[in-house]
């Protein structure tokens, strides 16, 4: 039974059914599964699927955004029980992620987002229009690894680069490690302005955050 719906929640995600995770994490549940072990043989393994199917051009921004709300659903009912439990998914990081200041965009960087904590990063997602300060005194707060700043816009590029100068300005460039996305930027412009990396995609900016960190 435990397999089975584990098996189930995979294919849910992997299928794009949004409508079915709920009902399908509940059972897990209901069954005695642990929450760790839906969160690891079944979401993630749902979720890795779907970002090799993305990167590989069979699946496009539509299933990506269904699956992340998917996952976000399950993981809604998952995180009371994993608090009951008192129990912690093993995480390789912590990250804070938004988007800069003068920039309102939200898909690409949620999407991020939530494959970062689907792939074993504690996520804190401080949202869009985000000034230099409020990522700063975040990273401070939760004692982060990464940074991930997103700019949709040419206009709002250079607010990469002044929420740079503002984690050094606060003497903790040395603690995290910085990355770049969104549809200007390039590696090149990362390189600029001194940030450790970019990522063209929400897949390689997994990749790029476990290497950052690793």
């Amino acid at each position: 039974m435990s397999t089975e719906v584990l098996t189930q929640i995979t294919a849910s995600l992997v299928e794009c059914q949004p409508d079915l995770i709920a009902g399908l994490t509940q059972r897990a549940l209901d069954a005695g599964v642990e929450p760790l072990v839906v969160v690891s043989q079944g979401l993630v393994p749902g979720m890795e699927i779907v970002g090799e199917r993305f990167q590989s051009g069979e699946y496009f921004l539509p299933q990506m955004v269904i699956a992340s709300n998917a996952m976000q659903e399950a993981m809604r009912l998952l995180e009371p029980e994993l608090l009951a439990r008192q129990q912690a998914v093993e995480t390789l990081g912590t990250v804070v992620i938004g988007t800069v200041k003068g920039d309102i965009h939200e898909i690409g960087k949620s999407l991020v987002a939530t494959m970062m904590s689907a792939n074993g990063f504690r996520v804190y997602d401080v949202g869009v229009d985000v000034a230099a300060e409020t990522f700063v005194d975040k990273i401070r707060e939760v004692g982060a690894d990464l940074v991930g700043l997103s700019a949709l816009l040419t206009t709002t590029m250079t607010v990469q680069r002044e929420v740079i100068q503002a984690i050094e300005e606060a003497g903790i460039r040395d603690r995290v490690k910085v990355m770049l996305g969104g549809a200007p930027v390039t590696q090149e412009w990362a390189d600029s302005i001194g940030a450790d990396g970019y990522a063209e995609d929400v897949v390689s900016a997994v990749e790029l955050g476990k290497r950052l960190v690793s």
